[in-house]
């Protein structure tokens, strides 16, 4: 990928840097020979990124015409967003303190370069900030107060704001950028595009073990496709990719969906898309529209505090209560009486304005259906933990697992596929794992999953390396439609 520096004027930018070009505003904006350039990322550089500025539009044309600019039109709109500043602010409220414990007062301003500083004891910060907001020259502000240190602000700043001591240590800092997304990752391998994998290696509930990610690159490379494993360290390098797969445990107010959101934001294939995030994970969202289209659950209520009384006249003991955004058996815990009922409706409220309560259907296992692209690829039986009522049991900080068994997926009971693609297909078209019990003969929707897990050994053992190969399959048709403008 060629790189371009776009100032208003040449003059703006000091020095040469070997493999990149140097381009004054008005002829990027206006000569065909940048407009036709392809795999190019835009360094945008200009004095002000106003609405309908010379600056802005930079980086509104290099969005237009597929180049990478940096920032994008959406990265100027965050840093105008207070709301996003005070986000920023609250996740990384642990590091803020920590880098700025030693200053005696109650205001700082940090200067960004290309997402380091000078202080090399403040470069975490800075590459965290830089990740969040996507801008080669930052300022940001900070202000003490009695919760500690908060992210006031945080602009973009020109090249003439930069102080003449600082110049050679900026030009270290874009060389030391342009060398390699920061020297953090390894020279590409020629492929047709690239994949980001995100992942978090300390993750004790990974929905996709080592050998699985392994299997995961091999059959993007076969395809094509050259794959990276990414950490939410590497929020800033989404840019570079032609996709991003999502293979760490998701949640809605966290970096996996913020990572989704960008991703989708700049036009990667996205796998899971922030849709399908904000629906599965909560679980009102699915009660209300598994029910609007008559999609086969236990019986099952929304309740709140001033409901909650339906619950055992309606549903009976036992019955199983949930937090909208419980995952991994947390948060879901079943109910044999008046006493407990009260006792945890009071826990969960504290909480959540709204509860489900569902009605206790006693099995063995659960089916798991999957399903990518409104297609069934694999079905699986997951065994309840010995000695417990679900597949999965949370005692005393350890996570005990009932055993799986995967089967072709046209030998799973066609009732049990039918109804979890109808469900699925209420979400999207991503990947989802779809939990049905089967009771009596009939068969009920549990709940829909999205970022399902894929291990080798467990959900691949019919179709080995093939699950693999069909699922980069999707990635790599998407994106084939995307560069040719089709969807």
């Amino acid at each position: 990928m060629s790189v371009l520096i776009v100032t208003n004027t040449p003059d703006d930018w000091p020095a040469q840097i070997e493999n990149v070009q140097v381009v004054a505003a008005n002829d990027y904006l206006t000569d065909t020979k940048f407009s036709e350039l392809r795999g190019v990322k835009v360094f945008n550089l200009c004095r002000s990124y106003k609405y309908q500025t010379i600056g802005y539009y930079v980086s509104l044309l290099a969005e237009a015409r597929g180049h990478k600019p940096l920032p994008s039109v959406t990265a100027v709109q965050d840093l105008k967003t207070h709301a996003i500043v005070r986000l920023a602010s609250s996740d990384l409220e642990k590091l803020i303190e920590k880098s700025l414990a030693p200053i005696k007062s109650d205001k700082f301003e940090l200067s960004i370069y290309f997402g380091r500083n000078m202080a090399q004891r403040y470069d975490r910060l800075c590459t965290q900030l830089f990740n969040q907001f996507q801008t080669p020259l930052l300022r940001a502000s900070f202000a003490r107060d009695k919760n500690g240190w908060q992210l006031k602000a945080i602009n973009a700043i020109s090249t003439n704001d930069v102080p003449d001591p600082h110049w050679d240590f900026v030009l270290e800092a874009a060389q030391h950028h342009f060398a390699g997304r920061g020297g953090s990752f390894k020279k590409r391998a020629r492929a047709r595009f690239d994949m980001a994998i995100l992942h978090n290696p300390d993750d004790a509930d990974k929905p996709s073990n080592e050998k699985a990610l392994a299997k995961f690159i091999k059959a993007a490379e076969a395809q094509g496709i050259h794959a990276e494993m990414i950490t939410r360290d590497d929020y800033g390098s989404i840019g570079e990719f032609d996709a991003l797969f999502i293979r760490e445990t998701t949640q809605v107010n966290h970096h996996t969906y913020r990572f989704s959101r960008r991703a989708a934001g700049e036009g990667l294939v996205v796998i899971d898309d922030p849709q399908s995030i904000v629906r599965c994970t909560n679980k009102v969202f699915l009660a209300e529209i598994l029910a609007r289209h008559k999609v086969a659950t236990p019986k099952t209520l929304v309740v709140q505090a001033e409901t909650a009384d339906q619950i055992a006249p309606q549903l009976g003991f036992p019955c199983v209560l949930k937090e909208p955004d419980s995952a991994f058996s947390r948060g879901v815990v079943k109910v044999k009486n008046e006493a407990e009922l009260g006792a945890k409706l009071k826990e969960f409220f504290e909480h959540s304005d709204l509860i489900i309560a569902q009605e206790f259907l006693p099995t063995t296992f659960d089916w798991r259906i999957g399903i990518i692209d409104r297609q069934p690829i694999y079905a699986a039986k997951y065994f309840m933990a010995t000695g417990h009522w679900q597949i999965i049991q949370q005692k005393e900080g350890k996570t005990r697992y009932g055993k799986s068994e995967t089967i072709p997926i046209e030998l799973a009971p066609r009732k049990a596929v039918q109804v979890a693609l109808k469900a699925a297909n209420l979400i999207g078209d991503g990947l989802y794992g779809v939990d049905v019990k089967e009771s009596n003969g009939n068969f009920s929707v549990i709940e829909v999953n999205d970022n399902p897990n894929l291990d080798a050994g467990y959900e691949d053992a019919i179709l080995k390396d093939e699950l693999y190969r069909r699922i980069i399959s999707v990635f790599l048709r998407r994106i084939e439609q995307r560069k040719a403008g089709l969807s």
